[in-house]
């Protein structure tokens, strides 16, 4: 009988251990979001890289889950953040003004979506598509 394996625990488990990575993925995109957003705070890309590689790398464990969508949520988040800064640098060069706004209002949105991720999976709710 100890061959038998309980698949409710299994499930679990593995429920409690993509929450356990969705939550520290989470905690290094707040820090970098809080870093962007607050003046002086600025937080090392180095953790939003070490984060995008833990959604990319576990995302394939939540395939078929609600927390696949906080994954996807995550990744598409930073992938649109760095596109946007990246077509939004030439405004620093030129204009510095323009630069520094539509930055914040980048690094703004940037926190929304870390926070919004956040609430949402306290709740163990899927996120939007």
């Amino acid at each position: 009988m100890s061959d038998i394996i309980d698949v409710k625990a299994v499930d679990s488990e593995k429920a409690q251990s993509l929450k356990t990575v969705g939550w520290v993925s989470y905690v290094l995109h707040l820090i970098v979001a809080v870093g962007a957003v607050l003046p002086g705070a600025q937080a090392s890309p180095v953790l939003l890289i070490i984060a995008l590689i833990i959604d990319l790398v576990k995302k394939g464990d939540a395939e078929g889950t609600w927390q696949a969508s906080h994954f996807s949520w995550r990744i598409r988040t930073v992938i649109w953040a760095a596109v946007l800064y990246l077509v939004t640098l030439p405004l620093w060069l030129l204009l510095v003004a323009p630069g520094w706004v539509a930055w914040c209002l980048i690094s703004i949105w940037f926190l929304y979506r870390i926070v919004k991720g956040m609430v949402r999976m306290n709740a163990s709710q899927a996120m939007p598509d």
